[in-house]
């Protein structure tokens, strides 16, 4: 068996030949776990800071959506690592999955050779997906992570910017994102997503 990364080299952003199976290594994971790292066609990267604005806002667009469509519609898990192929380990900022996709999860989980499932990065592809976008940072969610997102097969996916104070709501159909709702300022977005959700804008902002 050749070596990989975990055997070979220094866990530095900017080398190469990294896989997600490299994370199951307890001494690569705990590394990975004391940083803010995703790695991306098998190069290990940093990912853009997060400021408390955004994940305020976010916590908030969270705890409405809950609200309003019940647990039984599925829960939200801020942070969550999604696997798109051994290459491309993303974190998103929040993913949402139904009850049945978390079964699905599981099995995923269980077939790719995990002794406890529920430790298991997400293997399938969620529902929902939105990402916060970090000033500086847009391109890389408004057109990296859309392209990522469409080609793993992610339904839905939400661009959510707390500066601009803005909601994008996509959905992917024939494999090309959409968009299906989208809103701004003190504005009540509508996505197709959950019918009759009703997102008012104005308070996610609120101080």
């Amino acid at each position: 068996m050749p070596l990989g990364p975990a055997a070979s080299s220094p866990f530095i952003p900017g080398t190469t030949g990294w896989t997600a199976d490299d994370l199951d290594d307890p001494q690569i994971e705990r590394q990975w776990e004391n940083g803010a790292y995703e790695i991306i066609e098998g190069v290990l990267t940093t990912m853009a800071p997060a400021y408390y604005v955004g994940g305020k806002a976010l916590f908030r667009l969270m705890c409405e959506i809950t609200a309003r469509v019940g647990q039984a519609a599925g829960s939200f898990c801020p942070g969550a690592e999604v696997v798109i192929d051994q290459t491309w380990v993303i974190r998103a900022d929040a993913v949402f999955l139904t009850p049945d996709q978390e079964a699905r999860q599981t099995q995923a989980a269980l077939a790719a050779g995990a002794i406890d499932p529920n430790r298991k990065r997400i293997l399938i592809p969620p529902l929902l997906i939105i990402e916060s976008i970090s000033p500086g940072h847009e391109m890389h969610d408004r057109r990296t992570k859309r392209r990522w997102y469409a080609e793993f097969g992610v339904a839905n996916y939400w661009l959510f910017d707390a500066f601009a104070r803005s909601l994008q709501c996509l959905v992917l159909e024939n494999g090309v994102y959409r968009e299906d709702a989208a809103g701004s300022g003190e504005q009540d977005v509508r996505p197709s997503l959950f019918p009759g959700l009703v997102v008012p804008l104005k308070g996610l902002w609120a101080s």
